[in-house]
């Protein structure tokens, strides 16, 4: 990059979103990549693509609260820099033209508008190559942490604060629902889950809080009975709506081996009883609980099994 001329300098203390030019280039670009990862947008007036790629990758930078910079050159003000960029292999055959640098070099590009989804994506993996993330990466982590050492009503307000920058984060949307069960708040927690984007709605994540969810109502007033139920079973081992009935209550308990055992000891006995009633309800367990939650490695070992013993 020596051809290219310009004054070294940092990015610290910049703005995050800036034009750059042929003057500019090395001190904004090359230099500054040495601290944070840099975008540069390669952009023309008479570009219509351009004029869509450019407020959505100024609204992703945005996004990333000053982790990663955003140059945008327009290439017929600075024909002679994007000729010494293609010298040193910068592909320019179009625009929009997107380049990533970070220490001094490229690490990435693109071409051609993309969604918002895929920039986000293009950042991020940006990001995680300069060892960073998005800052709502780190808040996830963060509400994730909180919820699973209990701490309900801080993973809740930082799941609804990723919400406002990320409306359409399914982790967030179940992070939240699940913080409003786990405070004994289902009425919220339901409208939530009515307010979470029709797109998201079959993703795995708002699958598994609403199964969580329904579990939590049905398994309500089967708690209530629990001791009836066990009276049943015990007077009547094959009694299997019993055992079905125990296992909602069970899991409501946040008893989940106990309860995955009552559904595969009906699969024991009965291997389709009720329609096959005792396999489905352990796979609405299982994408509650979560695929990596202890309760259904275990209890999924366990239906392989049988199932194909």
């Amino acid at each position: 990059m020596d051809s290219i001329i310009g004054q070294p300098a940092t990015a610290e203390g910049k703005a995050m979103i800036v034009d750059g030019d042929q003057k500019t280039f090395m001190a904004e670009v090359v230099e500054a990549s040495r601290q944070l990862p840099v975008l540069v947008d390669f952009w023309a007036t008479w570009c219509g693509p351009c004029k869509t790629l450019t407020p959505t990758l100024e609204k992703v930078v945005r996004a990333a609260g000053g982790r990663v910079k955003l140059v945008k050159i327009d290439i017929d003000k600075n024909r002679s820099l994007v000729q010494q960029l293609a010298q040193l292999g910068l592909p320019m055959q179009s625009v929009p033209t997107v380049a990533a640098f970070w220490q001094g070099q490229i690490a990435d590009l693109f071409q051609g508008a993309q969604p918002e989804s895929e920039v986000k994506r293009f950042v991020e993996a940006l990001l995680r190559q300069a060892g960073g993330a998005m800052p709502t990466t780190d808040l996830l982590a963060e509400a994730k942490a909180a919820l699973e050492a209990g701490d309900a009503q801080s993973a809740g307000e930082m799941f609804s604060a990723l919400l406002e920058q990320e409306p359409e984060s399914p982790a967030g949307w179940a992070g939240l629902i699940r913080a409003l069960m786990a405070l004994g708040q289902e009425d919220q927690a339901a409208q939530a889950l009515e307010q979470v984007p029709a797109k998201l709605a079959d993703h795995a994540e708002i699958a598994g809080a609403r199964a969580a969810l329904a579990l939590a109502q049905e398994g309500r007033a089967a708690a209530a009975g629990r001791a009836a139920l066990e009276a049943r079973i015990a007077a009547d081992p094959a009694d299997l709506q019993a055992r079905y009935d125990l296992a909602t209550a069970l899991n409501a308990l946040d008893q989940r081996e106990a309860a995955a055992e009552q559904l595969l000891d009906i699969m024991r006995r009965q291997r389709g009883w009720n329609e096959d009633a005792a396999r489905l309800q352990l796979l609405k367990f299982f994408g509650a609980w979560g695929v990596e939650d202890p309760a259904t490695v275990a209890a999924r070992r366990k239906l392989s099994a049988l199932l194909f013993s």
